[in-house]
């Protein structure tokens, strides 16, 4: 499997490029800004999916750039989509258009797109339909889970007892996983189980 990493935005969010050994086709998870940055990080490969881990303005600013494929997201973060009070982008003045997604995902979901095997785990806390994605070994945990920290549970939907309990079922998953997070540099569970 390759991951190609992008940082992008005013809030320096992570996107990843996610791809099978040899596939043309590669997914690309929260594409957080500059739709032409990803693009070229693409390069010959097609976009097959964009996977969102949630709903905020700055993990889906470039999301428009992607509308010709399918998009998944947690249904009780899909109205962040199209209200900006939501999704914070109205308190920023970011106006970028935002397709609604053409699929919702679950907790527990098994997804195959561009020849790769993809769970879903509904990690909820920083917002009510955050999710994290399992593809191969690498858990993607969006703002669920940072190197060290977590994202912010005080704006709209956030709740901090919740976000403390989908942190403690990522840290009980049975391997130690490479972490990509939705902001800030990687991590691994180990790491992660030590700090808390």
């Amino acid at each position: 499997m390759q991951i190609t990493s992008l940082t992008l935005g005013p809030l320096e969010t992570n996107c990843y490029i996610v791809s099978a050994d040899g596939s043309d086709e590669a997914i690309v998870i929260d594409p957080a800004a500059r739709g032409d940055r990803i693009r070229a990080a693409l390069g010959s490969k097609k976009a097959a999916a964009v996977l969102l881990t949630h709903g905020h303005f700055d993990h889906t600013g470039a999301l428009a750039e992607f509308s010709g494929c399918p998009s998944y997201i947690h249904p009780l973060d899909a109205p962040m989509l199209s209200d900006p009070r939501l999704s914070l982008a109205g308190m920023v003045g970011d106006r970028s258009p935002r397709p609604a997604a053409t699929n919702h995902v679950q907790d527990g979901d098994i997804l195959t797109l561009a020849g790769l095997e993809i769970r879903v785990l509904h990690t909820p806390g920083h917002t009510p339909g955050g999710v994290c994605y399992l593809i191969g070994d690498t858990l993607f945990t969006g703002d669920t889970m940072f190197r060290g920290s977590y994202g912010r549970t005080d704006f709209p939907g956030g709740d901090y007892a919740t976000e403390m309990r989908s942190i403690r079922r990522l840290l009980s998953l049975p391997d130690d996983h490479p972490v990509c997070p939705g902001h800030g540099p990687g991590t691994t569970l180990s790491r992660e189980r030590a700090y808390y």
